[in-house]
């Protein structure tokens, strides 16, 4: 198979754009080429103010700033004959077919013979866009459709044709799974796809049922929400994020190509609300607002929701459904509710599930593609092939028989049955046939789901578990919510390192939910204090400061395998692993000071080692204090696996894996590598500079409280910290060890654990979900 070193991105748009920049991320040079303005000195203006409107923009295109100088900007008119050397060039113009084929002849006089050339079209179909073309240029195409942000979205779908060469499909395929991280989804050349095919049906059904049914938009979106498995967004706060003025287009587009018996027909139409609110600029959240919008009274921001009937805006007032509340998770219990709740809910997952089930056969290779579209593509939690065996086979068609809505092929073909199974701990699924298909992972793909269907722990409790995933090597999962730490999870880690002396080669520390640890739990902390338990917190400090370091000097190798959030105490769980192997999507720091705290399981000492022992940093007992100080007293998080390098949240050595289903399988894989001649790490001995340093950062604060950059708390915690890093009384002639800093952490976090300052901000977060700034 050819590999793919260098790629071309013709189309310097949102999405040319954003493709080029995760491309960059992947370590893989760019040529990205746009039209040269009219009458512009810098031809190449286009390109160019894409990459830099991306360096400012939030969230991040880029994973480090660092990786945008892989991009070389140009234009077509000067630069095209530069795709020659490019193994693949991605077409991300303007939808419109005659400008796309002009281009794709120029391409084609240039382009290396091999080379692949694909659209990331999702309106156009496939066979469109290649007729007239050359057949060895009709070859070597396909679409490619990412999904924005490309970045940040995990589905890629592909598309093939009759004459495409063998090895286009797979080439690409393998070089997004492993260099770009992305979920693969083979489609038929249909309209939309699947997932755009299926989410926009969806939308379009929840937008209709919502204005007969005279809804509000907070009640439809808690509706299509929490019970079925979907973002809080709901239906119209996607709308907003993705843009009101995107979804007419995209609407008249799948009406204009589908035939006329498809069912969005009986669905569609044009909405006279939306084509105001756009008239109006209510673009979504990149203009004044949608169906949402911020609304300043004084200097108060208020939320307002435009009421889907007259088309005014007034104060949004939170959704109070009962049988929202009743279903909880339960997407059955909502479509049996017999409320206003339920009944929409019904009407529109109702419809939106026997499309799924109408649309499988003919745009995918099998109902697994269309969940992991709609999981991927659209961040449902469940797919909707999933969300029908949740529902019931027989109890949705049964719905959809009640309700007049014709029941298709592939949902009889289920009565009776589910479209999912286990058997022996092994998972099938249902095909088009009918008959039952195992589902196999990729090679390199080790997922921890098909571990526990088919064995028990090795040990454990309520809030961890400690897995045998083979090779000698153990995985010890956290599954609290949001996998916050307490003390279940600090004695589950004990024993997993007695377990792993006795049974292992090597641990890794993994999970498979959407964050590896939101840090320590902070409702425990309040209750904590509330009740002037200062004995049990200061107890709960120490055990995790002794769990922590027992994990850093057990004698077998640990390797940290995080993904999404890894705060606080997560941070520091892996600041003590012999090596990390990250997802590149991990957002790592120690934010204590964020809640008015300081970190106390060893999350300073780490910090102060790491700059100390760093061989590119400033020598000397006050410059990795300083650092160290300036990374934690302001709650650095770094906003991926690459920043995290940067902050030395982890180190050089340590691994990223781009693609989350492989992340297991290479952090084993890691630990393995780490067994032959083991030992563990020597404990450090510390000289930090003392009082002179504590002085230094406590003006720096004082410096950024006058200039109003920190509050009058900023500087009581900061204070804390202050202490911490400068070794307390100590000098630089003293040897001070680990012990005696995890002391002055222990000492510094319940002197501001007892401060009123703290429990505001504590009790702020648990309620808000943001920082205080007192």
């Amino acid at each position: 198979m050819t590999t793919i070193k260098q790629v071309a991105v013709i189309g310097a748009g949102v999405m040319g754009a954003g493709i080029a920049a995760h491309i960059a991320n992947s370590g893989t040079p760019v040529l990205l080429l746009d039209i040269v303005p009219d009458g512009a000195k810098n031809r190449n203006a286009v390109a160019e103010g894409a990459v830099a409107k991306m360096l400012k923009t939030d969230p991040a295109p880029f994973m480090s700033k660092r990786v945008a100088k892989l991009i070389t900007c140009g234009n077509i008119e000067d630069d095209l004959d530069k795709i020659a050397k490019c193994d693949w060039i991605i077409e991300a113009v303007i939808e419109r077919l005659d400008i796309k084929q002009d281009l794709y002849r120029k391409i084609d006089a240039v382009r290396a013979k091999g080379s692949v050339v694909s659209s990331n079209t999702s309106t156009i179909p496939l066979a469109t866009l290649i007729g007239g073309m050359d057949d060895s240029f009709a070859q070597d195409f396909i679409i490619t459709h990412f999904f924005n942000p490309p970045r940040y979205m995990r589905l890629l779908e592909l598309v093939g044709s009759g004459v495409t060469r063998d090895g286009v499909i797979d080439m690409v395929a393998d070089f997004a799974d492993r260099k770009l991280g992305k979920t693969c989804v083979t489609c038929h050349d249909e309209p939309g796809f699947i997932a755009n095919r299926l989410g926009v049906y969806w939308i379009q059904a929840a937008m209709v049922e919502a204005m007969d049914r005279k809804l509000t938009v907070e009640e439809a979106d808690s509706v299509i929400g929490r019970p079925f498995g979907i973002p809080k967004t709901g239906v119209f706060g996607l709308m907003d994020l993705v843009g009101l003025d995107l979804m007419p287009h995209v609407q008249s587009s799948m009406a204009g190509l589908l035939d006329k018996s498809d069912p969005f027909h009986a669905i569609y139409r044009e909405s006279e609300l939306v084509g105001k609110l756009i008239a109006d600029g209510y673009t979504g959240r990149k203009g004044k607002g949608g169906f949402y919008r911020l609304n300043r009274d004084g200097g108060e921001k208020i939320k307002e929701s435009v009421d889907l009937q007259t088309g005014e805006f007034s104060q949004s007032e939170k959704a109070r459904i009962s049988s929202v509340r009743a279903a909880g998770k339960d997407p059955r219990k909502m479509m049996e509710a017999t409320d206003k709740g339920g009944q929409y809910g019904r009407a529109v997952m109702g419809k939106t599930l026997a499309y799924a089930a109408f649309i499988a056969e003919s745009a995918a290779n099998s109902i697994l593609d269309v969940d992991d579209a709609m999981k991927l593509g659209y961040a449902w939690k469940t797919g909707p092939f999933e969300l029908i065996d949740a529902i019931g086979v027989d109890v949705l068609i049964s719905m959809l028989e009640e309700d007049g809505i014709e029941v298709p092929a592939l949902l009889k073909k289920a009565a009776g049955k589910s479209f999912y199974k286990v058997e022996d701990g092994e998972l099938y699924y249902l095909g088009f046939d009918g008959d039952y298909t195992k589902v196999t992972r990729p090679d390199g793909v080790l997922l921890l789901e098909d571990i526990k269907r088919k064995s028990e722990p090795v040990a454990g409790n309520r809030a961890a578990s400690l897995w045998d995933i083979g090779d000698g090597v153990a995985c010890l999962e956290f599954h609290t919510k949001m996998n916050a730490l307490d003390a279940d999870v600090l004695g589950a880690i004990k024993t997993s390192i007695r377990a792993v002396k006795k049974q292992f080669k090597a641990m890794v520390i993994y999970n498979e939910a959407s964050n590896f640890s939101a840090g320590a739990n902070l409702g425990l902390a309040l209750f904590a204090a509330n009740i002037a338990a200062w004995p049990e917190i200061e107890n709960l400090v120490e055990t995790g400061q002794e769990t922590y370091k027992a994990l850093k000097y057990s004698p077998f190798p640990v390797v940290g395998a995080p993904s999404g959030l890894a705060l606080g105490g997560g941070c520091e769980v892996l600041l003590h692993c012999d090596a990390v192997q990250a997802h590149g999507e991990t957002y790592i720091g120690l934010v204590e000071p964020g809640v008015g705290l300081i970190p106390a399981w060893g999350g300073c000492k780490e910090m102060i080692r790491r700059w100390a022992e760093n061989p590119k940093f400033v020598k000397g007992p006050m410059a990795p204090s300083a650092k160290a100080f300036e990374i934690i007293s302001v709650a650095t998080v770094a906003k991926s696996a690459m920043e995290a390098k940067e902050n030395l949240f982890f180190r050089e050595t340590d691994g990223i894996t781009m693609n989350r289903n492989r992340l297991l399988a290479d952090a084993k894989e890691r630990a393995l590598s780490m067994v032959d001649g083991y030992d563990a790490p020597e404990e450090f001995t510390y000289r930090l500079p003392g009082e002179s340093a504590r002085v230094a950062f406590e003006m720096a604060v004082d410096g950024f409280h006058r200039l109003g950059k920190a509050t009058d708390y900023d500087r009581v915690v900061a204070g804390e910290l202050a202490k911490v890093l400068a070794g307390g009384d100590t000098d630089v002639t003293e040897e001070l060890s680990e012990d005696d800093i995890l002391e002055l952490e222990r000492e510094g976090f319940m002197r501001l654990v007892r401060n009123e300052g703290t429990m505001a901000r504590v009790e702020h977060m648990l309620l808000t979900g943001k920082p205080l700034r007192n």
